[in-house]
């Protein structure tokens, strides 16, 4: 048996044991035997609600009060049904509703109708809706659904009797109390952060909870350190999730503050190093590189965070622990991913794109990862997780990852990856001729005997982007035997028009404002079809441009992206924010 099939089978096996012996400890921690922890009387009131920065939309409100609910892609009608006594459609949605984060549209109608719209929602999920539902009541969507409560308040509680005032702190004291005795057992990652940021909002906004405040806060500042790299970056290295930290972040420095309570030195020092990550991570037209789990990007969020960035200084050209490159000379914007994959505990959404790279031409995407595919079967979430559905080489159409599918395992713990590159180095240099960035993975080494070496120079007006892909031979691995093909992907835009110009191998990529850029590379060219994965407008079809050819034939590949010419509207633009 291959050594590095007895390695993955052992990394199984130990992955297996310790979720196994987590998610024990969690329902015994969570179940009626140890409620006695953390009991006392309950708060009679709170004393801050912590600002929401989600965006809200007043006119989801009149949906709401229609009884139509709209989550991850599914509505359902429940006009004169109680919500939380239907079936839902698919397990996002049910933990979209049981969240609560719907709140915030209410609140923003600013009727009164919606006031005791959301009133009657709360009650309804106090009496059913979060008995026995186990979707209710994973870890995560607690914590959710605690910081919506805490953050809506004033909407669901002014003007209420005090009946439901009671029976509102009663629930919210229990889910807390239960967050904190399984809050060291819930799933690691960014589900854990968001428990130690529910627990410290809490212990900020309940009256007499000095000693919570401490723990919590203490609690929280180690989940930042083993969480955030140095960089600013998140372990899961999902650029979305430091947006979606921040957005919970920020109201919580904000909370304590507002209760004359000396944050947590390890919650400011996250902030400091997140916020440029923000900045690093967006194109010209504000999206964040779609690269391991990030699809859409709420760019009205991302302008909110910002908003709270004092610095407000130039992005870095490379986050080393985050394992990200940035590339960016005019308007032209390069993002690279250069890193392995997360631990296996942390692996359940992160994809196998090592070394794929996005473009942007000012306010205009142009090549692109397929991005994280929310909506649809589970076969699409597989395939958008693929080396296939990035911009980078696989060889003998196989990903760079192995993803652990189809077993007993998978199907508890999630399909996580088992194996990938674990050597990414990465060189920077400038030269008169531009910007270069060199990185080379191993993910192909113990099965087809080869590295991948990839290097990208932008020049300096950014209007050429050089590209080479390189297989170097390893001395242990399967080796070529003059079968192993490689497939170079450049997917695309769905704005983007590619077609073939006259002479052959060459490509003219036309932009939505009529901006236009040629393509060439070595060996055999072909535009296929792609899609675009998006949960705001929907899956998307588009194009890939596929270089393809064999190793032992062609072992370097050269390709170039070149911008030859300008829209009358981009003649003047000015360059993005934060480009030198």
């Amino acid at each position: 048996m291959a050594a590095g099939t007895i390695s993955v089978r052992r990394r199984v096996t130990s992955f297996a044991l310790g979720e196994t012996l987590r998610t024990a400890t969690l329902r015994f921690h969570g179940s009626i035997l140890y409620r006695a922890r953390y009991a006392g009387a309950t708060p009679d009131r709170l004393l801050i609600a912590p600002t929401d920065l989600r965006t809200s939309d007043a006119t989801l409100a009149h949906d709401i009060y229609a009884g139509r609910f709209v989550f991850a892609g599914s509505a359902v009608d429940a006009s004169g049904v109680p919500v939380f006594a239907i079936a839902p459609p698919n397990d996002d949605w049910a933990r979209e509703l049981h969240g609560f984060g719907w709140l915030r549209h209410l609140r923003a109608s600013d009727l009164m109708v919606s006031r005791s719209n959301a009133r009657s929602l709360v009650r309804d999920w106090i009496r059913q809706g979060g008995r026995n539902h186990p979707i209710a009541w994973e870890p995560a969507v607690v914590a959710r659904r605690v910081l919506s409560w805490l953050s809506q308040s004033p909407l669901v509680l002014e003007g209420s009797d005090h009946a439901f005032y009671r029976k509102f702190m009663r629930a919210l004291t229990a889910q807390i109390r239960w967050l904190r005795r399984i809050a060291s057992d819930a799933p690691p990652g960014l589900p854990r952060l968001q428990i130690a940021v529910a627990l410290a909002a809490a212990a900020v906004a309940l009256p007499d909870q000095d000693r919570f405040v401490k723990l919590s806060g203490r609690f929280l500042g180690n989940e930042l350190a083993a969480q955030i790299f140095p960089d600013g970056g998140h372990i899961s290295r999902c650029p979305s999730a430091i947006l979606e930290l921040l957005a919970d972040l920020l109201p919580l420095r904000q909370a304590y503050t507002a209760r004359d309570i000396q944050p947590p030195q390890a919650l400011l020092s996250a902030i400091d190093r997140m916020m440029p990550m923000v900045r690093f991570f967006r194109h010209g037209d504000g999206t964040f590189g779609r690269f391991n789990g990030t699809g859409d990007t709420p760019i009205d969020l991302v302008a909110t965070v910002l908003a709270y960035d004092d610095a407000r200084g130039a992005p870095l050209s490379h986050a080393p622990h985050s394992g990200y490159q940035r590339l960016s000379a005019g308007t032209t914007i390069v993002l690279m991913d250069s890193g392995a994959p997360p631990p296996i505990a942390l692996s359940a959404h992160a994809h196998a794109g090592c070394l794929s790279f996005e473009l942007s031409s000012g306010r205009q995407r142009l090549v692109v990862n397929c991005g994280a595919a929310v909506l649809g079967s589970p076969r699409l979430r597989r395939l958008s997780r693929t080396t296939a559905a990035h911009s980078t080489v696989a060889i003998d159409d196989t990903s760079s990852c192995r993803f652990l599918i189809g077993t007993a395992v998978s199907r508890r713990f999630g399909e996580v990856i088992v194996e990938g590159p674990e050597e990414v180095p990465v060189e920077h240099a400038q030269d008169e001729g531009g910007l270069i960035v060199g990185a080379s993975h191993d993910g192909f080494a113990e099965r087809f005997g080869f590295i991948h070496e990839r290097r990208l120079r932008l020049s300096q007006s950014g209007h050429r982007l050089d590209g080479t892909d390189e297989f170097l031979p390893v001395g242990h691995g399967r080796l070529s035997r003059g079968k192993d093909s490689y497939t170079i992907r450049f997917h695309l835009h769905p704005g983007v028009d590619v077609q073939p110009l006259g002479e052959v191998g060459l490509l003219q990529l036309t932009l939505p404002d009529g901006e236009t850029w040629q393509f060439s590379a070595d060996g055999d060219i072909s535009i296929e079809e792609s899609i675009y994965f998006s949960e705001i407008h929907g899956n998307r079809r588009s194009s890939q441009i596929v270089v393809v050819g064999r190793i032992q034939t062609r072992d370097t590949v050269s390709w170039w992206l070149q911008r030859v010419g300008l829209s009358g509207r981009r003649r003047g633009e000015r360059a993005p924010e934060g480009q030198a």
